[in-house]
């Protein structure tokens, strides 16, 4: 349900400011989310919820498991990005940034 409403979801979400860039961040910089993290995007998903009502799943006991299978749902670019530490030369090659 929730693939069939990503653009109501994407919408919606985009209205919250930075809720988008929240969720995303484990896959934009490979780190996981803080407790305070945690509890911001919970709080904006039931927020959510009101507009959007199957994201509710996600602020019941034990949905902030799925938030990581959410951010896969709604992420436009469909590839994780590279650590941002790590950049590609013109040759391919990796060089980390200082």
């Amino acid at each position: 349900m929730i693939a069939n409403n990503r653009t109501m979801i994407l919408d919606e979400a985009h209205k919250i400011g930075g809720f988008m860039h929240l969720l995303m961040k484990p896959r934009n910089t490979g780190k996981s989310w803080t407790s305070e993290e945690r509890r911001l995007l919970r709080m904006h998903l039931k927020r959510l919820s009101y507009y959007v009502p199957i994201m509710i799943i996600f602020v019941l006991p034990f949905g902030s498991l799925l938030i990581p299978v959410l951010a896969e749902i709604l992420d436009r670019r469909g590839t994780h990005r590279k650590s941002s530490e790590q950049h590609l030369d013109a040759a391919g090659h990796g060089q980390a940034v200082v």
